[in-house]
């Protein structure tokens, strides 16, 4: 795993242009997102954790770990029977796109030469990847600096509790925000999704 080298940086500015950003960082003094090294591992976690609690999602990839023997990866993934799979928790569903990334060639792109928006474009060509999954491979195998993923409800509500005392809020306040976190969107997405779950959320 690697630690995001801006974060130190983008940790002080945001903290002198937000205090309620600055008392939520306060509260996890320390912690830090951790990097994927293995893009594969990345996609494969997200598509797990789609539309469940980051516990339900813990328990199912711990499942899948031991049923993989420890060593979850494209060619371990493609050795696996769909029944091995679905007995782990996962839905049919999400087995097929597990299946899909494991077998795509997309992965073998050249990232450091793309933009955010190519390499959402590129791994959306996957089927069952969608733009919540490339945000996710964005933030925790890429370190793109600048993620604020929008789409991620967890996040949203997170934004809505801090800032708007969980009232519903629209377009034009998040646009708001967002400028206010520029270029640091993504230590701000982490530290508000900390704000509301006791385990830190990780693909």
């Amino acid at each position: 795993m690697n630690v995001i080298e801006h974060w130190d940086i983008a940790v002080q500015e945001l903290s002198e242009r937000d205090k309620i950003l600055k008392n939520i960082i306060s509260n996890y003094r320390g912690e830090r997102l951790k990097l994927k090294n293995d893009g594969f591992l990345t996609l494969a976690r997200a598509i797990v954790g789609q539309q469940i609690s980051v516990k339900a999602a813990d328990t199912i990839w711990k499942r899948l770990e031991i049923t993989a023997n420890g060593n979850i990866s494209s060619t371990r993934i493609r050795e696996l029977s769909t029944e091995q799979l679905r007995k782990t928790g996962l839905s049919s569903q999400k087995t097929a796109y597990i299946r899909n990334i494991a077998e795509s060639e997309v992965l073998g792109t050249d990232w450091d030469e793309c933009s955010d928006e190519k390499i959402t474009e590129l791994l959306c060509t996957i089927k069952g990847i969608g733009k919540w999954t490339a945000e996710m491979f964005l933030i925790f195998h890429l370190a793109r600096p600048n993620i604020l993923p929008l789409t991620d409800i967890g996040l949203v509500r997170a934004i809505e509790k801090n800032y708007n005392d969980r009232n519903g809020m629209n377009k034009e306040q998040f646009e708001g925000l967002e400028q206010k976190w520029s270029p640091w969107c993504t230590v701000t997405t982490w530290y508000l999704w900390r704000s509301l779950d006791p385990i830190p959320v990780e693909y």
